[in-house]
């Protein structure tokens, strides 16, 4: 039977509207990490590399001879970003951020039976059916969470700040101190495809008792 995360992974992927604490464990992911703003022309081309190796991967295990012990047939996950701003504009920050500052790290989670020979294998499969000079900056990571607060946000991402309010105030309730400013999105909905209004994005940020 097919894994799918929507239906499977609710409590990782599917929050409510309203902050929640959740325990994110160790998964393995495919990364890119780059600066600048996701209006800019280069952005896409960056989730565009990753979603060319996570469909090599997913389409060569459909060949029996390529599947790792383990294996089971999967619906690819869905682009996630971890967001910050540059060093620099930490230190000149006056309440607004210029996009232009932001600095990221996306990726796309891979299932756990995926290993470091076969991400490998793919990225060089890729290289040939599709060069791309980002191709190079292709991470294989296993990345912990651990404790976060995290809910869904509706609607555009100039309005996120009204959500991370909101789960701050959580944190302050529930007696947890957020751990940095960086923090991790999870894309729903294609913003090439849906209005702002109808987006939506999981929020999380990583927490500790005070």
């Amino acid at each position: 039977m097919k894994h799918e995360w929507r239906k499977k992974e609710k409590k990782v992927y599917l929050p409510k509207t309203k902050p929640e604490i959740v325990e994110i464990p160790e998964f393995k992911f495919l990364t890119i990490e780059g600066k600048g703003s996701p209006q800019n022309k280069t952005f896409a081309e960056y989730i565009g590399v990753l979603y060319s190796v996570s469909y090599a991967i997913k389409m060569n295990l459909k060949k029996e001879e390529k599947r790792p012990s383990g294996y089971y047939d999967y619906t690819v996950y869905p682009l996630e970003g971890i967001w910050d701003i540059t060093e620099e504009a930490k230190k000149a920050f006056t309440g607004t951020i210029n996009k232009n500052d932001l600095v990221f790290k996306l990726m796309i989670r891979q299932p756990k039976f995926v290993t470091d020979d076969y991400f490998n294998e793919m990225v060089d499969q890729t290289k040939k059916r599709k060069p791309h000079p980002l191709l190079e900056k292709l991470k294989f990571e296993k990345i912990t969470d651990g404790k976060c607060i995290q809910m869904m946000h509706m609607g555009s991402y100039d309005e996120e700040p009204r959500s991370f309010k909101l789960m701050e105030g959580f944190a302050e309730k529930e007696n947890l101190l957020r751990i940095s400013k960086d923090h991790r999105e999870i894309y729903l909905t294609d913003f090439r495809k849906v209005a702002p209004e109808k987006l939506k994005t999981v929020l999380r940020f990583k927490v500790e008792s005070k």
